[in-house]
């Protein structure tokens, strides 16, 4: 048995708000005899959809709600993962010699207080790097300045740039930055945010205010040095999290592609698990494609695998273990720079390995893709059922004859009382035909809200991931 941990990036080090919904993905890794640790009590109507669909019977689960902390249900506090009636209970669950049947603590980010929790139900040896996260490893292997020296010391290529502590720093960091590329644009980054959200594109060049790679903000400079130096009066304390962390800038890759290496850290050695595309489109991540194209040429393919495997390499050698997401642009020249590392469980882990390589069997034949959404913000679902009922009256419910139709993914929990449901779905089609039809019955659907009434600066990206054999 396993016990999975369905939690998120600690509070301490970005603080989140509600992630009922996301942590729930957990369950799409449940195999029969599984302990897991939830902040709230499982959506029911989504357990029971989800278990219908990885094949995992109900009563061979056991599910345990950790104690509520400063969050209340909504996000699991780390520190309830230490309380000793949360501990006696798991302990009572395994049993006098429960301890030896657990053969891994499998949590979704990788927490102290994991480690610590392991540490006291006496199994830490089936916690992979407990001994580096309980250090605090988890931070140290997924804030994007460290990324750069680790980056670095592996001989793996990345963008032009420096990691400033300081206005100071960051004034003259931006400036050199700006010389170098012409005075067009350099982009900014915090050392802990996703898709986009903790970057910004500072721009000189009103053609680069359009479109681009990577940042959801945009600031267009003012002329002259006054300008950067008003700038990071006004958005140090953003960019650092007041002063919290280091502040990352670079040269800012014009007409470049994003592409990811993800592979798995074990204690003998590394692998690659996954390769794909990251597609922004209106400034947010707009999908995923994966696998790579094969219209990628081999030495951009090597070049991908090459620096993701040297990263994996050197994230193992000093304690991480565990999937990682190697990020990565291709140049127009086909040049390969990696840009980040995100050592945890990734957003695309319970898509390829659990939805499309078990579940619709991509590489049987017939072959099948899989596309994963977001559902978008012009979108107005009112509940899990209803979405449901619109599946059935459209035709497109998951069919595991035919391999093809809609499984949603995540459940559809209200962010507040009333407010239409934010989740994500599958579908899995004939890559001949493609989905593009069954999106758009679903969008004639649900589509309510006008595009020019969505700030793209706000909302959460329409997030698509294809596989494909």
């Amino acid at each position: 048995m396993r016990i999975l941990i369905g939690n998120h990036i600690d509070p301490s080090i970005r603080e989140r708000t509600d992630m009922r919904a996301w942590t729930q993905r957990v369950l799409w890794f449940a195999h029969p005899g599984d302990l897991i640790l939830l902040c709230c009590q499982p959506d029911a109507g989504f357990l029971e959809y989800a278990l219908v669909h990885t094949g995992v019977p109900r009563a061979e689960l056991t599910i345990i709600v950790a104690p509520a902390g400063t969050w209340g249900n909504k996000v699991l506090d780390p520190m309830s993962l230490e309380n000793p009636d949360l501990i006696a209970e798991v302990r009572a669950t395994l049993g006098p010699s429960g301890t030896a049947t657990v053969d891994e603590i499998f949590a979704l980010w990788p927490s102290a207080s994991v480690a610590r929790f392991a540490d006291a139900i006496g199994i830490s040896a089936q916690f992979p790097g407990a001994a580096f996260f309980a250090q605090g490893g988890g931070e140290l292997g997924n804030n994007k300045a460290n990324f750069r020296a680790l980056a670095a010391a592996a001989g793996v290529r990345i963008p032009v740039g420096r990691v400033c502590r300081s206005q100071v720093e960051a004034v003259a960091a931006t400036n050199a930055l700006l010389e170098r590329s012409g005075d067009r644009a350099v982009m900014v980054k915090q050392a802990h945010n996703g898709a986009g959200v903790g970057n910004q594109l500072l721009v000189r060049d009103p053609r680069l205010l359009v479109d681009h790679v990577g940042a959801r903000h945009l600031h267009h400079l003012a002329p002259g040095t006054s300008g950067v130096e008003a700038y990071w009066r006004e958005r140090w304390s953003w960019a650092s999290t007041n002063g919290r962390w280091p502040v990352v800038i670079e040269e800012f890759a014009v007409n470049a592609s994003a592409v990811y290496s993800e592979h798995y850290a074990s204690d003998d050695g590394t692998h690659p698990t996954e390769t794909g595309h990251l597609i922004y489109v209106a400034r947010r991540l707009s999908h995923q494609v994966v696998p790579l194209s094969p219209d990628v040429p081999e030495q951009t393919r090597t070049a991908l695998l090459d620096g993701g495997a040297r990263l994996a390499e050197a994230y193992r050698a000093f304690g991480y273990r565990g999937y990682l997401s190697a990020d990565a642009l291709v140049l127009p020249d086909g040049q390969v720079v990696f840009t980040e590392v995100n050592a945890q469980v990734s957003g695309s882990l319970h898509i390829y390995q659990t939805i499309a390589h078990q579940i619709v069997d991509v590489n049987a034949e017939p072959r099948r893709s899989v596309v994963e959404y977001h559902v978008p913000p012009t979108w107005v679902v009112p509940s899990f059922d209803t979405f449901l009922t619109a599946l059935d009256d459209l035709d497109l419910r998951y069919d595991d004859v035919t391999r093809s139709g809609v499984i949603v993914s995540m459940p559809a929990i209200p962010l507040t009382p009333g407010a239409p449901v934010q989740f994500v779905f599958c579908i899995a089609y004939d890559p001949a035909v493609g989905y593009e039809e069954s999106f758009g019955r679903l969008d004639e659907r649900f589509a309510a809200i006008p595009a020019d009434a969505i700030d793209p600066s706000q909302h959460v990206g329409t997030t698509v991931l294809n596989f494909s054999s």
